[in-house]
């Protein structure tokens, strides 16, 4: 079964979203074609490439030239009176319908006298009709999503203004019991991050969980703003369902406290580099790691990549600002699945090495010499290192392994 995982990582909005799905492989010409359809004129498609934050993606634009505001009861003719297939039709309604129940919900009004402002043009719809489309032409029969991300609450910037988020999204949130990502620091002064069409396609299309699966494909929508924090984009994920008991046949224990923080450096020395992590590996880290990329301005870099145990993460967040010249830290909660593994003493020809067996379901699958152990026989006994560790673990296999 082809599915789709859309992963709010600065935002989500109709917009976004359709910039997904045309960097994930949908045609713009098709699309245009498809939209055709709903016999309204008065807008223009745009797609280009730009980057937020050095994440390169497709910026969707809808440009309106008809400023005719449509009634909530006059959307939903126009898509019911289109030559959609009745599938396509239903959930373009379902997700319209549950944005009006919302905006009346905020309003005080029934949808039969609620009167639209922005959400009444013809941006709406594309939006709406255009990821319900998107979806289909990819072949995505199921969607899931993960928390969405309201920015920070703050108050109206404008006298007659609405708060963050903006009261529609909230209710839309409110009435699916949508998750929502925590406030942080990094959202303040951004503004709006997910706009009520966003909300209500997510809501209303969407399972709020990501399943095992196989990915094929990403695609990358970027949203209008650019701050200086954090990147707004929305990726799509594209894949198959993993099939049952893939991942846990055996039964791997999985983890969902881990916090994985990263960094970009591109003026660091290698000795910092590696004092870094030393010193995250003495704090607890569970993995230390770096790629290599290259960054603005042509310059080489490296990303810092540590992944920790959620009650580490801020003392691990001081750890690197301290070592590193970072101005900047990006976190994010990721689970994982781990085997479980124990250290077993062994008595080889060389003398005690210890082995770290690793078990799924209660059945150990792996067998491995710890390294220091051959290392130190090696330097001691003047042996070769390949020549320890290739015999204790040929004996460590033959004496953990079935």
């Amino acid at each position: 079964m082809s599915i789709a995982y859309i992963q709010s990582i600065g935002g989500a909005s109709g917009d976004m979203l359709l910039g997904a799905l045309l960097d994930a492989g949908l045609s713009l010409d098709t699309l245009r074609q498809e939209l055709n359809k709903l016999g309204v004129e008065g807008y223009e498609l745009v797609a280009s490439q730009e980057t937020r934050c050095e994440v390169r993606g497709t910026k969707l634009t809808v440009s309106v030239r008809d400023s005719v505001r449509y009634s909530p009861q006059g959307l939903l003719d126009v898509v019911g009176g289109s030559s959609f297939a009745p599938a396509i039709k239903e959930q373009a309604q379902r997700v319209l319908t549950s944005l009006w129940e919302a905006e009346g919900r905020v309003h005080g009004e029934s949808q039969d006298v609620l009167e639209l402002e922005e959400l009444g043009s013809v941006d709406t719809l594309v939006d709406v009709v255009g990821v319900v489309l998107g979806f289909d032409h990819l072949g995505v029969t199921e969607v899931y999503a993960s928390p969405i991300i309201l920015g920070a609450p703050e108050p109206p910037r404008w006298p007659g203004g609405y708060p963050t988020p903006a009261p529609a999204t909230l209710q839309l949130v409110a009435s699916s019991g949508a998750p929502v990502v925590e406030d942080r620091p990094i959202f303040e002064g951004a503004g709006e991050l997910t706009t009520p069409t966003g909300a209500a396609l997510i809501t209303t299309l969407a399972s709020f969980q990501r399943p095992a699966m196989s990915i094929t494909g990403v695609g990358v929508g970027l949203g209008s703003k650019d701050p200086q924090k954090f990147p707004n984009v929305l990726r799509l994920w594209l894949g198959e369902v993993a099939e049952s008991g893939s991942l846990d046949r055996q039964d791997p224990d999985k983890q969902d406290n881990v916090v994985l923080l990263e960094t970009n450096l591109d003026d660091v020395p290698g000795m910092v580099l590696g004092y870094a992590q030393e010193r995250l590996f003495d704090l607890g880290a569970l993995d230390v790691w770096y790629t290599q990329v290259q960054m603005k301005k042509n310059r080489p870099g490296v990303i810092l990549s540590a992944l920790v145990p959620e009650e580490l993460e801020a003392e691990a967040c001081r750890l690197i600002m301290r070592e590193t010249p970072t101005l900047g830290i990006r976190t994010r909660r990721v689970e994982r699945y781990v085997a479980d593994r124990v250290s077993v003493p062994m008595e080889t020809e060389f003398g005690v090495v210890s082995v770290k067996v690793k078990s799924l379901g209660g059945k150990p699958v792996g067998a491995a010499p710890e390294f220091e152990d051959c290392r130190r026989i090696a330097l001691e006994q003047g042996l070769s290192f390949q020549e320890v560790y290739q015999r204790a673990t040929a004996q460590a296999r033959e004496e953990f392994l079935d």
